[in-house]
């Protein structure tokens, strides 16, 4: 085996190593797994130099963060972007504006630098991490909040705004370059490329899914969505503007897909993977020479940037409408500088705007900023007031993942359940993995989501955290017994209504503790006997008390097979026509003239 190969490995295991000590650690202490991530990377890189290319790992493990705004993009229906317009285009521009200027006044009071480097540094450091923002987000779970909305309209209005500053690099530069025309082909190859993309995400991604979803090969699908995901990446870098944007762009698309609990599903496990591999690769990237070189500097510099940020943010939010509470916690989010001020500051000192000393410096207070961030946030609540209540706004989580009802299977039995349900006003999210059924009830107006519902992360994806009862209609009874004991062993506080195959199968869910279970067939051959003894001449009135009777000894045999076996309750099912009981009470007790034999009761017991 050749040195690089083995090099590689142990690289792969040592981080690995650091992942698994450091994360579970600083999420016990209350400080986060990003933390974590990034205090395994220094120690790993700076502090024990077992790793020293920490830039090329950076650069691939920056598809973590593309991977978690394709996600972030699956959640919101373009719909729903729409309502965010205003907190996105305003607050976010106000926020971006408002920082560059302060920070680029205090480039060139503090630092000396020259005016067209204090404007590149000012837009840089006046752009927050998108990862350690969202991931702290989620970690949280307040995406779905006030605060976690404005937070996300910010960094993605950031992300939207890193084109226009990098067309300022070659603007603010000694010796620009002003060739005719350039200017106008980067605009037509930016809009082409995201008009390509909206066509392409309108038109050909949900055939592809579907076609793929119908032959059964779940590694296609897999390989399909990061294929997706990557080839919009690639497509907007191509454009100039970020590789983030074009997940999120792809997201967007496929929001209202039947297929994206089940996209989301695939692609969870690597984007957590590689977004936890990105954070230590900013910690494996700290110049420790560079820092103690300007320790004194960075002291001074860092608190100045994120006290800077913090103040713009916080006043914004505040203008914009928000509480005092929501104000702080934005404030302490994305106080820091971002990932996209590496890719500023290194293109600003390739074109000469300021030295690459210059540069290195300022990526080491972006990253000593990052670092920060987690402690910043959990400080936040430190100057919280108590009389404010952060309200949880569904309306943010996307395309019916945390509805009141997660129905998993939509055959003939969800399909009837389902009507009851939205009659009665209830929220439904549906999921079921067959790409007939869903492309069949999708011509009746029914949104159906493709996904696998024996699948923990498809389930997190489809949002059973939220559900208020999860109703298994699935139709093979090993298939409903998989996701009762899954959910039951996840999800322990889930309520779960499920469907039952036969009075085996009622008597193996009752075992399990389900909260309501219905034979499939009961109630129908309850009503079926019902209306033929109607149509026999039986009065209405007296064949719903015989439907009552039959559904009360059924109930007691139920009970009984439960504690002494399946052949318990014998005397409770009837074999023989019952004689009817008269409408006045007879003055002596009736007998049976035909009494049954043994034979009589060797039946098989019905379902």
């Amino acid at each position: 085996m050749a040195v690089a190969e083995v090099s590689l490995y142990t690289q792969g295991l040592v981080l690995l190593c650091g992942a698994i000590v450091a994360a579970p650690l600083f999420k016990k202490l209350g400080l986060g797994t990003v933390l974590g991530y990034l205090a395994a990377g220094i120690v790993i890189g700076p502090l024990l130099r077992i790793i020293t290319d920490g830039e090329e790992i950076l650069h691939f493990a920056e598809l973590g963060v593309v991977l978690l705004l394709f996600v972030i993009g699956l959640e919101l229906k373009p719909s729903r972007l729409w309502q965010l317009r205003r907190d996105i285009f305003g607050l976010g521009l106000v926020q971006v504006l408002f920082s560059a200027l302060l920070l680029a006044a205090a480039a060139v009071a503090l630092a000396g630098q020259a005016w067209a480097a204090a404007v590149i540094i000012g837009f840089g450091l006046a752009l927050s991490s998108t990862a350690f923002g969202i991931q702290i987000l989620d970690e949280r779970g307040d995406l779905n909040t006030r605060y976690g909305q404005q937070s996300f309209s910010i960094l993605l209005f950031q992300d939207l705004a890193i084109v226009p500053i990098l067309a300022l690099v070659p603007l603010l530069a000694p010796a620009p370059d002003h060739a005719g025309g350039s200017i106008i082909t980067d605009i037509a190859i930016t809009v082409g490329a995201v008009v390509a993309l909206l066509i392409a995400g309108r038109y050909l991604l949900n055939p592809l899914f579907q076609l793929i979803a119908g032959t059964g090969a779940k590694e296609a699908m897999i390989a399909a969505a990061l294929f997706v995901v990557l080839g919009a990446a690639m497509l907007m870098q191509f454009a100039g503007l970020s590789m983030a944007m074009g997940a999120f762009v792809a997201g967007v698309m496929l929001a209202e897909s039947s297929y994206r609990h089940e996209l989301e599903a695939d692609i969870e496990p690597f984007r957590g993977i590689l977004l936890g591999l990105f954070f230590m690769a900013v910690g494996l990237s700290v110049d420790l020479t560079v820092i103690g070189n300007n320790i004194l500097l960075l002291v001074i510099a860092v608190p100045v940037l994120m006290m800077i940020k913090g103040l713009v943010i916080y006043s914004a939010c505040r203008a914009f409408g928000s509480s005092h509470n929501t104000s702080i916690q934005i404030a302490c989010l994305l106080p820091q500088g971002g990932e996209f001020g590496f890719v500023i500051f290194s293109a600003a000192a390739a074109a000469g705007v300021f030295s690459h000393a210059t540069a290195s410096l300022l990526v080491a207070i972006v990253t000593i900023s990052m670092a920060l961030t987690p402690l910043a946030s959990v400080l936040a609540k430190r100057v919280m007031r108590d009389t404010d209540t952060e309200q949880m706004d569904e309306k943010f989580v996307g395309a019916g993942a945390g509805a009141d009802v997660l129905m998993i299977g939509f055959s003939r039995f969800g399909q009837i359940a389902s009507q009851i349900l939205l009659a009665g006003g209830s929220d439904v999210t549906i999921i079921d993995h067959s790409a007939e059924r869903i492309r069949s009830a999708s011509k009746f107006g029914f949104r159906i989501y493709f996904g696998d519902g024996t699948r923990k992360d498809v389930l997190i994806a489809a949002g059973i955290k939220r559900a208020k009862i999860v109703a298994v209609c699935t139709h093979k009874q090993e298939t409903t017994d998989k996701i009762v004991d899954m959910i039951q062993a996840e999800f322990p506080t889930a309520r779960i209504f499920a469907r039952a195959y036969d009075r085996t199968h009622t008597l193996s869910l009752r075992a399990r503790g389900v909260d309501y279970e219905a034979r499939e067939t009961f109630e129908s051959g309850m009503l079926f006997g019902r209306k033929t003894l109607e149509a026999l001449g039986t009065a209405e009135e007296q064949a719903l008390e015989i439907s009552h009777d039959v559904r009360r000894r059924d109930e007691e045999r139920l009970a009984m097979q439960a504690v002494e076996g399946m052949f318990a309750g014998q005397e409770k099912l009837l074999t023989r026509p019952v004689t009817p009981e008269p409408l006045i009470k007879p003055k002596r007790k009736s007998e049976r003239l035909d009494k049954p034999s043994e034979r009589d009761h060797q039946v098989s017991d019905p379902a």
